[in-house]
């Protein structure tokens, strides 16, 4: 495996990193601290083609492998998790859409949404219904050229503040099989949204719950067949797991260099705490943690880019390490900056709060070791892991 990345992959990423530096550190306290949902920084990001990366060009996307978009990812989250976790959620529904929606549906969405003038919310989990997805209750009635919606979702990212949902309702019978995925814009009769949550993290971007009240939907916005919802909305959880352990590595990046250099700046007992071994050695350990994090997310890129019938347990893998490592990373950059690291005027504590929420969405890493275990206990072959 080519551990280097090519000329065109560096440029990608050293533009996420200018655009980070420019559009997104000068704002990012004070859109925590406010609560401000960024939408100007995030058309300014679709300008570049942020919010299509992965979507397909018959929408206005990119079409990158998964990989290029990690490169992307982790530059942004260096500086602001929370609004580039919205901006990969955003990639994930945007290339749903663009995979699965009919022809005209697809026209008229997908050059929105890859440009970032309209946003989209992925709507699966429901307050029953969150790691078991599968128990989902919204329904959806097929009623002569439309659908009509009823039910309700929860932790909605982005919900009152973006322009299409992408949702996931059941059509059939319980089960798995019997879930459709749809598109519904999200101002349609019928729609209601909750309270914006107050939340520890993750505060430039709203969260809310949605109660779909006989909310009616052409037919044609269908995304594939009748009853295959549920495995679209698990390929797109697949890349959706990678995007967040990305976002963790992002932050965990930001938190070791905010960390190399305070370790330089500040002196105790007449030198720099970067002359104590005892500092040394965290850092490296901190560093040694990133770095295999970094190619363990990398490598599930390419599985799932690859199409590898192994890829679905990679990605629950990167999530889970990518996710538990880079909170620890974080954790320790804020402890070796002592009191300082706790206070505001340092950005140590907004990263340790938006990373939190990573080990519990796109599956909780509970989850994900099911995931793991399951494919282990069944002896399919893993790389690496086979007799």
């Amino acid at each position: 495996m080519d551990f280097e990345l090519s000329e065109d992959q560096r440029a990608f990423a050293e533009t996420a990193r200018q655009f980070a530096l420019a559009e997104l550190a000068p704002h990012a306290a004070e859109w925590d601290a406010q609560a401000i949902f960024p939408r100007d920084a995030i058309a300014k990001a679709g300008e570049l083609g942020f919010c299509g990366l992965y979507a397909p060009e018959s929408a206005g996307g990119l079409a990158l492998p998964r990989l290029d978009a990690t490169l992307v990812f982790e530059q942004m989250a260096a500086v602001d998790p929370s609004t580039t976790a919205f901006i990969t959620i955003h990639n994930m529904a945007t290339w749903m859409l663009g995979t699965w929606a009919t022809p005209a549906v697809r026209e008229h969405w997908g050059p929105l949404l890859t440009s970032g003038r309209k946003l989209a919310s992925y709507c699966l989990t429901e307050p029953g219904a969150g790691s078991d997805a599968a128990a989902l209750k919204t329904r959806a009635e097929r009623d002569g050229d439309h659908y009509v919606i009823h039910g309700g979702k929860a932790f909605i990212s982005g919900a009152g503040a973006t322009d299409v949902l992408v949702l996931m309702a059941r059509t059939g019978a319980g089960g798995a099989g019997g879930i459709s995925a749809f598109v519904v814009p999200a101002d349609a009769p019928g729609i209601h949204y909750g309270k914006k949550e107050e939340k520890m993290g993750w505060n430039s971007q709203p969260t809310r719950q949605i109660s779909f009240d006989g909310v009616r939907v052409p037919a044609d916005h269908l995304l594939g067949q009748e009853g295959e919802g549920f495995r679209i909305a698990m390929k797109g959880l697949d890349g959706g797991r990678i995007n967040i352990a990305t976002c963790s590595v992002g932050a965990a990046q930001g938190a070791l260099r905010h960390a190399q250099r305070y370790l330089h700046e500040r002196k105790q007992f007449g030198q720099p705490l970067a002359s104590f071994q005892a500092l040394q050695f965290k850092l490296a350990d901190m560093a040694t943690e990133l770095v295999a994090a970094r190619q363990m997310v990398r490598l599930a890129a390419a599985k799932l880019d690859a199409g590898a019938p192994d890829a679905s347990t990679y990605c629950a893998m990167a999530k889970r390490f990518a996710t538990d490592a880079g909170f620890a990373v974080i954790n320790d950059a804020l402890q070796l900056h002592g009191g300082y690291g706790y206070i505001r005027e340092y950005p140590l504590e907004r990263l340790l709060r938006d990373a939190r929420v990573h080990q519990i969405l796109e599956g909780t890493n509970e989850i994900m070791r099911v995931i793991i275990a399951r494919r282990l206990l069944q002896d399919a072959p893993l790389d690496g892991l086979t007799d």
